[in-house]
């Protein structure tokens, strides 16, 4: 885990009930995009060059996706992008996670479609079509099953607070 995103990290990972090999524990208060940036990118290449994975996972397109993909593409480890494909058509918008995705891409060797929309995008851009397959949106396969566990008590206090009906 990278640490970015902090809070929202912390809540999947107790619902999912994981626990993360290594954190890297990256975001800081007040940090900028190139601090952040450089912070993961030093600290996926030290867990690479110790672990030496036959291929790292990236997920998504935060700032910590491309330079761990970077820095895996840096010690030859292949990279597999999750979540791959995905295009506003505008670098700037959503910023940075539009040019983190085209970057990612850039060094990506499988790239993980959500959607055969996203797929076709990788296919204009040159990607072999064996290497991408379309996956699903590993989003909506978590949220389909967080809502299939049943919701813990305090769940049910919540809602009933908020007057909400639990389905």
């Amino acid at each position: 885990a990278s640490g970015q995103h902090r809070e929202l990290l912390d809540q999947v990972l107790e619902v999912f009930a994981v626990e993360p090999d290594v954190d890297l524990h990256l975001m800081q208060p007040g940090q900028k995009l190139e601090t952040s940036f450089a912070r993961a990118l030093v600290g996926m290449s030290e867990e690479l060059s110790s672990h030496r994975p036959d291929i790292l996972l990236v997920e998504g397109d935060t700032t910590t996706v491309f330079a761990s993909a970077l820095a895996a593409f840096w010690q030859a480890c292949p990279v597999g992008h999750v979540e791959a494909g995905l295009r506003s058509g505008n670098v700037r918008d959503p910023f940075p996670e539009e040019m983190n995705r085209i970057l990612t891409g850039c060094v990506a060797d499988l790239h993980f479609a959500p959607t055969e929309w996203s797929r076709q995008n990788l296919l204009k851009e040159g990607i072999p079509g064996e290497m991408v397959p379309v996956t699903g949106n590993p989003v909506i396969d978590a949220l389909n099953f967080a809502v299939s566990k049943p919701a813990s008590p305090d769940v049910h206090t919540i809602l009933k607070r908020l007057e909400m009906p639990l389905t």
